[in-house]
């Protein structure tokens, strides 16, 4: 896999990087785990580390917890290389995906556990506990214990208890995989909430891309131990860098094809059953630099459009030459929002639609439909730029 790191939204000369990781590598024994990276994270930041299972994102964080030493490299904290320190010399506390609450203490002493092991004076402990109490709205369970609690009370007491000890940094290792769809989504706006009011850095780690849109100022999408891009979620899922992160990120419909001409205006593509016209003039993958490859006529290419920039339309309704597409209904699903269509285009091309439901006409089954696109949906990428 190549490496491919660019930050869509770098930060200005005089912005404050609270922790750089700098050529940190993680093998473990003959596994590489980490590829030698570099990573700067932006005081009070809400930063997300997102990627499928096994991409060393938990392993990333883990060394930034103090919980793994890096076979190579630094990690400074406000100027200051932590990777001697053990864990609980760390100005940084997790949250874990399970919650790790004392079944046989209340909700209060819960919290209290890390001051009381620090030595903090009796009246601070009752202060800072009622004051983060309030802050994660759990005031009148103080006294309880913690099987009397939702899975979203107990969630917002393990975050409770990691920031009473005011942590610069606060590490969130999958904190919302236990919780159902539902639930998560209010998390995802209390998270947002604190980060918000407390200016705390946050290193949030989930391999669920939606959860990371929702939240995050910057994305690190990561694969196989490889940062692929940094950037927000406007410019990760407008303009992925490369089939991986295209496909990653949302829905993507990928379709081969080969360049039959291109010009400083874009490029016309043939696929096996239709022609399309794009605005790209390059494929990638991108480099570290930002270049990529030009498109050149005879260019064996997968291109890439996003569902949402798919038109539905009945047979012969405004169809033209370029950038449409025959085919039949397979399944339609209604998904509140948007319907959802999936149709097959020739012998071998399935291809995913979402249309508004507001107004729209809910096609059948079976029905002959035109699909249409502009070109500036299409991104193109090379064959070997895996997704």
């Amino acid at each position: 896999m190549t490496t491919v790191i660019q930050d869509a939204d770098a930060p200005a000369a005089d912005t404050l990087e609270h922790l750089e990781i700098q050529g940190v590598k993680k093998d473990f024994g003959a596994t590489t785990a980490i590829e030698k990276l570099d990573l700067s994270v932006r005081q009070g930041e809400f930063l997300s580390l997102l990627g499928p299972s096994g991409c060393g994102k938990t392993t990333l964080l883990r060394m930034i917890a103090g919980f793994e030493a890096p076979t190579a490299g630094r990690i400074l904290l406000s100027g200051r290389d932590i990777v001697s320190l053990p864990p609980h010399r760390r100005p940084v506390n997790t949250v874990f995906q399970s919650y790790l609450l004392f079944p046989h203490m209340n909700i209060a002493d819960n919290i209290a556990y890390g001051l009381k092991q620090a030595k903090t004076r009796k009246s601070e402990i009752r202060d800072r506990v009622r004051e983060v109490l309030a802050l994660v709205r759990m005031e009148d369970f103080a006294d309880r214990k913690p099987e009397q609690l939702s899975g979203g009370q107990q969630q917002r007491i393990a975050l409770a208890r990691a920031l009473v000890n005011r942590p610069e940094v606060l590490l969130l290792d999958e904190p919302m995989s236990a919780l159902d769809r539902k639930l998560r989504e209010e998390m995802q706006l209390e998270l947002k909430r604190l980060h918000t009011k407390l200016g705390t850095t946050f290193i949030f780690v989930t391999h669920d891309q939606e959860e990371a849109l929702a939240m995050s100022d910057r994305i690190v999408v990561m694969y196989d131990g490889v940062i692929q891009q940094i950037g927000s979620g406007e410019e990760i899922y407008a303009n992925p860098v490369n089939g991986f992160v295209a496909g990653f990120i949302g829905k993507q419909n990928f379709v081969p094809a080969e360049v039959t001409a291109a010009d400083s205006a874009g490029a016309r593509l043939r696929t096996a059953n239709t022609v399309m016209e794009s605005r790209s003039l390059t494929a990638g993958p991108a480099s570290a630099s930002g270049d990529r490859k030009a498109l050149t006529v005879g260019d064996k290419v997968r291109v890439a459009i996003r569902p949402e920039r798919m038109r539905v339309t009945q047979v012969g309704a405004g169809a033209t030459e370029v950038n449409t597409a025959r085919g039949r209904i397979l399944s339609v699903s209604f998904l509140g929002d948007v319907v959802q269509y999936m149709v097959q285009v020739g012998s071998n091309d399935e291809i995913l639609a979402r249309v508004p439901a507001a107004g729209a006409e809910i096609l059948k089954p079976d029905t002959e439909v035109d699909l249409s696109w502009d070109a500036d949906a299409v991104t193109v990428y090379t064959t070997e730029d895996g997704a």
